[in-house]
């Protein structure tokens, strides 16, 4: 079984937020994949189903961003999943609006709901993808930035953006992550470095 997250915060103020991309994704992908997301179990919103003919689990963590972890990891626990099995989704404020990038593993970045994952788990080895949510402006405080809406301009990228990373993973599942870097992972500027 594939345990796939999507970073958020619970709560209708946080919904449609740059932050809560994540959850967008899995709710495209339960859309898609007619998986209904109506159990509370583990500190979150679950759903089970199957995509690309494997059996997956569906997660919205309702921790709050900074301790997603403390829902991952009873998650992992339970269903006997090794981190191979896991696939995370989340906001990232170095790429751009409309960009994302998968990678099989690596740092947080500096993303705290990252970071409680990787601590929960005790490894960074597990496949992600960072769609990309644009850098802030000069004036504007990160975590002010991180909660707003999208612009009417950013709109229709950020959908597009939702349905290439729902792809993606569908991808991942049935033809792995290598062939999914090729076709997803396309040059893009970092806005972070």
């Amino acid at each position: 079984m594939y345990v796939i997250v999507g970073l958020g915060n619970p709560g209708m103020q946080y919904a449609a937020t740059r932050h809560n991309v994540g959850f967008e994704v899995i709710e495209r992908l339960a859309y898609e994949n007619q998986i209904k997301l109506n159990k509370k179990k583990y500190k979150a919103i679950i759903g089970s189903g199957h995509i690309a003919g494997h059996k997956v689990l569906l997660v919205q963590p309702q921790t709050y961003m900074n301790a997603s972890g403390e829902s991952v990891r009873p998650i992992m626990d339970f269903y006997k999943c090794t981190e191979q099995d896991l696939i995370v989704v989340y906001d990232d404020i170095c790429f751009e609006v409309g960009t994302m990038r998968i990678r099989k593993k690596g740092s947080a970045g500096g993303h705290n709901g990252m970071k409680s994952i990787i601590r929960h788990l005790g490894t960074d080895a597990f496949t992600r993808i960072r769609v990309g949510i644009g850098n802030k402006s000069p004036e504007w405080d990160l975590k002010d930035h991180v909660l707003s809406r999208f612009s009417d301009t950013e709109i229709k990228e950020i959908v597009d953006e939702i349905k290439k990373a729902s792809d993606a993973i569908a991808c991942i599942l049935g033809d792995g992550v290598d062939k999914a870097m090729n076709i997803y992972n396309v040059k893009i500027k970092r806005d972070c470095e």
